[in-house]
């Protein structure tokens, strides 16, 4: 499992504002799940070593059955490093029967100032070989786009 997978995305907020939003637990829940899906955080510790469960369920597993069940992913993840206003680093395990979903996939999501935004690029490596590619991209890109609405919607 030596795949990388990436996805990147300008977002009109501070890098401090966007490091929350990776470390808040009702945030998280908003922004996280990618288009056609939703999320519910189980367990939340936001230190290193600590680290969330997240089920995500999709909203029509016709076409897209999940890894845990017909409907649903269910991923451990764990916080390897953080970095305020740079780094999160998270090992993320999904359960699954399926062992083409096995192992630990490590996703960075690296935060760097780009005028009065924030570029984010997620990086994910080791990714198991049941997660297609190009639907996990387009999925990062959705969760990027996620944060980029939620973060910059105006109240």
């Amino acid at each position: 499992m030596d795949r990388t997978d990436r996805a990147s995305r300008v977002i009109a907020a501070p890098p401090a504002t966007v490091y929350g939003a990776l470390l808040d637990q009702e945030s998280l829940e908003a922004w996280l799940p990618p288009e056609g899906m939703r999320g519910r955080v189980e367990w939340w510790d936001p230190r290193p070593g600590g680290g969330f469960r997240m089920v995500l369920t999709y909203l029509d597993p016709t076409d897209s059955p999940g890894k845990t069940s017909d409907a649903t992913d269910v991923v451990d993840v764990g916080f390897a490093e953080l970095v305020p206003s740079e780094r999160v680093v998270q090992r993320a395990v999904f359960e699954a029967d399926d062992p083409s979903f096995a192992g630990t996939m490590t996703m960075t999501w690296h935060l760097a100032a780009a005028g009065d935004g924030t570029e984010v690029t997620v990086t994910a490596t080791d990714v198991p070989p049941g997660i297609d590619q190009s639907d996990h991209e387009t999925g990062i890109a959705s969760s990027l786009a996620n944060l980029a609405s939620y973060l910059e919607r105006t109240d």
